[in-house]
């Protein structure tokens, strides 16, 4: 079995870091600042997405915008991050189990790297897949065709791991199942509705959840635990 892992809202939560680096942008540029909650909802993205929403009055300041994001986030804001509590230890029991897994991130690769050594998980992942600076591959869908490609993994074996709908869309365009998180930024409803193979509300109820898809993949819907639909922490 291959696992493709998103990073952010799913490894990680990148929350502290992700809002101060957009409002150093924002501010700097003189744009009004948003609430804290609205910013974070668009946590997972591609960048460049999330700078057309907020600067929907000037889209041509988005070259702009994504420098001034970098520069802070490049120097502390990647850094300000938390591994969601679980997660290590799910990997180590996929890993013990037999998968291989892989970070599939819409991130530069360049900051997953880091952020993944930092918190000492890269040790779990054969590789890790990113966009390039200048948003080659910040398409999920194109990243993941990329991954599949170039270690030569059959769709039908691999499964995607992510918070969000574009994890879902990316890993169904290309034949993969995936599987939707709860703990990270996206809702029961938005994985469900994007068409997310299961839902897993915790790190620890992972291996258990692969294991039915695997099982069942014809299957839609599946949950690991029964809560409110539409719960996301």
């Amino acid at each position: 079995m291959n696992i493709l892992f998103d990073l952010d809202g799913t490894l990680t939560d990148p929350r502290e870091g992700f809002i101060a680096s957009i409002k150093h942008a924002l501010v700097t540029l003189g744009c009004a600042l948003c609430p804290d909650d609205e910013i974070a909802r668009h946590i997972g993205p591609p960048l460049e997405e999330t700078l057309k929403l907020l600067l929907r009055d000037d889209p041509s300041r988005i070259p702009t915008a994504v420098t001034l994001y970098r520069e802070r986030y490049g120097s502390r804001g990647c850094l300000e991050n938390a591994v969601y509590p679980g997660v290590e230890a799910s990997l180590e029991d996929l890993q013990a189990s037999g998968a291989t897994l892989f970070v599939a991130t819409s991130k530069p690769h360049v900051f997953a790297d880091r952020i993944l050594t930092h918190f000492n998980l890269k040790r779990f992942f054969r590789a890790i897949y990113g966009s390039e600076l200048d948003g080659t591959r910040a398409n999920k869908g194109h990243l993941i065709a990329h991954l599949l490609e170039r270690e030569a993994l059959w769709p039908q074996e691999t499964f995607m791991v992510g918070d969000r709908a574009h994890d879902v869309i990316g890993a169904a365009a290309n034949g993969v199942p995936s599987i939707g998180v709860l703990w990270g930024y996206g809702s029961y409803a938005e994985l469900t509705a994007a068409g997310a193979s299961a839902v897993c509300e915790h790190p620890t109820l992972l291996g258990r959840v692969l294991s039915s898809v695997s099982c069942h993949q014809p299957d839609r819907g599946l949950r690991a635990e029964s809560t409110e639909p539409g719960k996301t922490r």
